[in-house]
């Protein structure tokens, strides 16, 4: 059985110091992908370089929305972003998207990043990993302006019914974490029995996110393990089938 981790941070400091031990507990558990999504233009090298040490590791280069007021002030997002999309196994364009619910940026910046990033990932048949929260509408409504022509993954999808549709018939993946384990989930667990098994992916969003049973630790991807077993009930497949499944769409997209 193999899984593929579609989303994570193992750049970031909290996994940094036992990177080593996160991913033999990851091959253990049957992970044999990771990518690991950018969210500010300073990761880039970290997350290069990572790529390039491990065989298993692929990248993404964006900015969050949350990031995306100070990458607007420096300037030359467009241009920075293309310097390092054609990097060896620098596989999609993202996290990138619009973030209501906090708004650390304001809404008509995070608004033209996206759209950069919408343009780029045209113009290099790049897929976008997309974060939305609070932001359905307006997300959705960038989106459909390039029907046909770009492609990508609702990444850590908690959004609503009307979301998933949406999402699916712009022919963009929905992908699960760890919040599909929680208690208070059950109607995010009512959209995933919704969504095709073509479109589906799994992620863990390490650090973040954390499955049950370990909800409240510091996530890491040998945890998507529990993540792919409860996506697996609620379809009614095997493990290894909701494995296989996963694998070749995460290929699929990525490319990889």
């Amino acid at each position: 059985m193999e899984l593929i981790d579609t989303h994570c941070h193992l750049n970031d400091e909290r996994l940094r110091d036992d990177l080593d031990l996160v991913l033999a507990r990851a091959k253990e558990a049957g992970v044999a992908k990771m990518l690991v999504v950018c969210t500010d233009l300073e990761e880039v090298p970290k997350i290069i370089n990572l790529v390039q040490s491990h065989r298993q590791i692929y990248g993404s280069v964006g900015v969050h929305p949350h990031e995306a007021k100070f990458a607007i002030e420096k300037g030359g997002l467009k241009s920075h972003l293309e310097h390092f999309i054609t990097e060896n196994k620098i596989v999609a364009l993202g996290e990138t998207g619009l973030d209501y619910y906090y708004e650390h940026s304001p809404k008509d910046i995070q608004k033209q990043a996206f759209q950069t990033h919408i343009e780029l990932a045209e113009a290099y048949n790049l897929p976008l990993i997309i974060h939305t929260r609070e932001a359905e509408s307006d997300t959705i409504e960038l989106l459909k302006q390039r029907k046909g022509h770009i492609r990508g993954v609702i990444h850590c999808f908690s959004g609503t019914q009307w979301l998933a549709q949406e999402s699916l018939e712009l022919g963009f993946y929905i992908s699960i974490s760890g919040i599909i384990t929680f208690k208070t989930a059950e109607d995010l667990r009512t959209v995933v029995k919704s969504v095709p098994l073509s479109r589906l992916l799994i992620e863990t969003d390490a650090p973040y996110l954390a499955p049950i049973p370990h909800r409240g630790k510091r996530n890491e991807p040998a945890f998507i393990i529990h993540t792919a077993k409860m996506v697996a009930d609620l379809k009614d497949i095997s493990l290894d089938e909701l494995a296989e499944i996963t694998t070749h769409n995460a290929e699929t997209l990525f490319k990889f």
